[in-house]
């Protein structure tokens, strides 16, 4: 059993050996579980490995609940819906930021006798401009970077499928939809994870935060 983040050499077949470890000793009480899947083939011919056989069960009160697995194909399209929102937030930030910058050197006076009017001055209006587009710049810069980030990280940290060559070894987050009880106890799960022909059994125990 793997407890608390602590891993655990979790299951030795013929052809392969798996291990399997949360990746947060705690889990979100809303958050997906997400664990650390590491596989090592141990056999002399090449073995696959492949998402979409993985099973996630979670046990409630003698209860049963199968979970979906989030495939890192649907972590990356929910990265591209974040980055659209992410790049409209940025336009309408960048929009308000020129059109402030816009109006910047324009005022109006009143003098002692009580005249009032209106001044510009294109050198203070240039100034402003010239921040705002540099500030844009940089705010539309780090919004790509952000992007790009976490596209990278997705891609080296996710598992995904694979086919192991004798003696190698391959492993990465497997992200498992939320647990049916959003409550506070203790969570239970079971993985399933096929490898070639060797079907690994996991049990999983995890306190929720603060525990």
């Amino acid at each position: 059993m793997v407890r608390d983040g602590r891993p655990a050499l979790v299951s030795r077949q013929k052809n392969s050996l798996v291990l399997v470890s949360p990746a947060a000793r705690q889990q979100q009480t809303y958050g997906r579980p997400v664990f650390v899947v590491g596989i090592n083939n141990i056999s002399r011919q090449p073995v696959d490995f492949r998402v979409a056989q993985v099973e996630a069960i979670q046990h409630v009160a003698g209860s049963d609940f199968s979970m979906s697995i989030v495939t890192y194909e649907m972590l990356v399209q929910e990265e591209k819906n974040r980055q659209v929102v992410a790049a409209i937030l940025t336009g309408v930030a960048a929009g308000a930021n020129a059109a402030a910058a816009s109006q910047a050197g324009r005022g109006t006076y009143t003098t002692p006798s009580g005249r009032t009017g209106t001044f510009y001055s294109p050198t203070a209006n240039a100034i402003a401009q010239g921040n705002a587009a540099a500030q844009n710049e940089a705010l539309i810069a780090a919004t790509v970077e952000t992007g790009q980030r976490n596209m990278a990280a997705l891609e080296q940290a996710v598992i995904k499928d694979n086919t192991l060559m004798p003696g190698e070894w391959y492993g990465g987050q497997l992200h498992v939809s939320p647990p049916t009880d959003q409550g506070g106890a203790q969570k239970s799960y079971t993985l399933v994870i096929t490898v070639g022909p060797d079907r690994h059994v996991v049990e999983i125990s995890q306190g929720p935060v603060g525990s």
